[in-house]
């Protein structure tokens, strides 16, 4: 497993977009946990459970999809997903602008959800997390920029060392997990049905992200980036 911590890759512009996302992620889930014995009932109202969404279409049921987003279920939810949005996104928003991004973000947001939904239309189990949104931007930032450093924490039994990688192996990497772990899940109806990791949200995010980045008008073209310096440093 490696876990990316930094990119080489500096932006042009402020990313304000990127920075208040994260921040509203930090306030709804300071405000989950301030809820105690409701949360259940919060949860409930505002996540998304494929089967309502699919059985009683209507506005309320289509706007989980979207406030399902901005939930967590954890504090390592949460920074995992933040992280991976601040490595990621503000290069996407310096490219595409602020207005472009917000609404790039959405809508990998909503094919994170439709790729979950169409793997178990069933399901009765609440969906939340802001993972296929951020899946459209790692797709995004594979296509922009394959060859940009990212500085990678790679455990190693009670170790961990820090390597430089471009992002093409790294974006790669997370994407062939994806698509091992869905097909875990395909040919385990137990693990399934029992919840977890919504793998093919982040397998739907991504691929609405590929898509949508090589039609949206780009704010500027990206800068040429130098292959990521192999070893350890």
């Amino acid at each position: 497993m490696i876990i990316p911590i930094h990119d080489e890759n500096p932006t042009q512009t402020i990313s304000w977009v990127t920075i208040s996302l994260i921040i509203a992620n930090i306030l709804v889930f300071i405000y989950e946990l301030s809820l105690g014995n409701t949360l259940d009932i919060f949860m409930r109202e505002y996540t998304m459970i494929p089967y309502l969404v699919v059985q009683f279409p209507s506005v309320g049921t289509y706007s989980t999809i979207f406030t399902s987003i901005f939930l967590h279920g954890s504090w390592i939810h949460i920074i995992g997903n933040m992280l991976y949005l601040w490595i990621f996104g503000n290069n996407i928003e310096d490219i595409l602008g602020h207005g472009r991004f917000f609404i790039f973000y959405l809508l990998c947001g909503l094919g994170g959800a439709a790729g979950h939904i169409l793997s178990n239309p069933n399901s009765h189990i609440p969906s939340l997390g802001a993972s296929g949104a951020i899946a459209g931007a790692l797709a995004a930032y594979l296509i922009l920029y394959p060859l940009a450093s990212i500085d990678v924490a790679v455990p190693i039994f009670i170790f961990i060392k820090i390597i430089r990688l471009p992002a093409i192996i790294v974006i790669g990497f997370w994407f062939i997990l994806q698509l091992v772990s869905s097909y875990t899940i395909i040919t385990s109806p137990t693990i399934q049905s029992s919840g977890g990791v919504a793998w093919f949200a982040h397998i739907g995010g991504f691929i609405t992200g590929f898509l949508l980045i090589l039609i949206f008008p780009k704010k500027r073209k990206p800068k040429k980036r130098r292959k990521a310096n192999k070893g350890y440093f």
